[in-house]
């Protein structure tokens, strides 16, 4: 959850591929498992209605499946998903509560409703959630949600906290550019122009670029009034990534540095 701003929450919907992950193994009768089978075939069958746009076949299919088997988790984060698209923020509530209550320790269900949350304005408590991710062990990628937990903050201008969890995920994992990226930005935007400059140079000299990060380096470049550095930046953007929105971005900062 990536979503854009001059931060962004970075798993939004992308996450419905993980939705089906937690299906229990418990010993169930017969009768019953057919009916979850099913609903897990329509679940799954949603989610992809889902991804390809197709909103009423979705719906169809995760109803269905809710139907089917009411108590499946998965089946509500999908259906959460499904709303949020539609613009019916009750029932994206609803259905993420009670996938929530039915798995609380489902780190993955946590980080969706966490970014849903967020984009809502409700930052406390979707911090909240992104820290429990972020410290579950269960969950395979705690540098995502700390990052998003950053991000979460920022939009509310709790620049320290952001600070500090953008820290925690490259203490995780180095070569995250995300929140390599992220970090940057926000030094650049506190006008901590030295350090903003040291976090894209640093991730650089070991990692591969992204686009945003090199267009950063352009931006941090010329407001720091390197014109070389800025110059090579850019020509780097150019020709490792010439179709890139963050490419077609560059002669309007060339008219208007930083």
């Amino acid at each position: 959850m990536k979503v854009k701003t001059r931060g962004r929450v970075g798993v939004g919907a992308c996450c419905a591929v993980l939705l089906l992950a937690a299906c229990s193994n418990s010993p169930i009768e017969p009768e019953t498992s057919r009916s979850d089978n099913a609903a897990a075939l329509n679940a799954q069958l949603g989610i992809e209605y889902l991804r390809q746009g197709n909103l009423a076949i979705a719906k169809e299919k995760l109803e269905r499946a809710e139907k089917q088997n009411p108590r499946d988790p998965n089946v509500h984060s999908a259906l959460a998903l499904l709303y949020e698209r539609l613009g019916k923020p009750q029932e994206v509530d609803e259905h993420y509560r009670t996938a929530v209550r039915l798995a609380p320790q489902n780190p993955d269900i946590s980080n969706n409703y966490a970014v849903y949350l967020c984009k809502t304005g409700r930052i406390e408590e979707g911090v909240r959630r992104f820290l429990a991710a972020a410290r579950n062990p269960l969950y395979n990628t705690p540098e995502v949600a700390y990052t998003n937990a950053g991000v979460c903050q920022r939009t509310a201008k709790r620049f320290e906290e952001a600070n500090v969890n953008f820290k925690r995920a490259l203490q995780i994992r180095p070569n995250f550019a995300e929140a390599a990226y992220q970090l940057g930005d926000l030094q650049f935007d506190q006008g901590k122009v030295g350090d903003a400059r040291a976090q894209v140079d640093q991730y650089l000299a070991s990692f591969s670029p992204t686009p945003d990060l090199l267009l950063l380096g352009v931006r941090v470049a010329s407001a720091a009034g390197d014109r070389l550095a800025a110059l090579k930046f850019a020509r780097r953007l150019q020709l490792e990534f010439p179709d890139s929105q963050q490419t077609r971005a560059l002669p309007n900062l060339s008219r208007n540095p930083g």
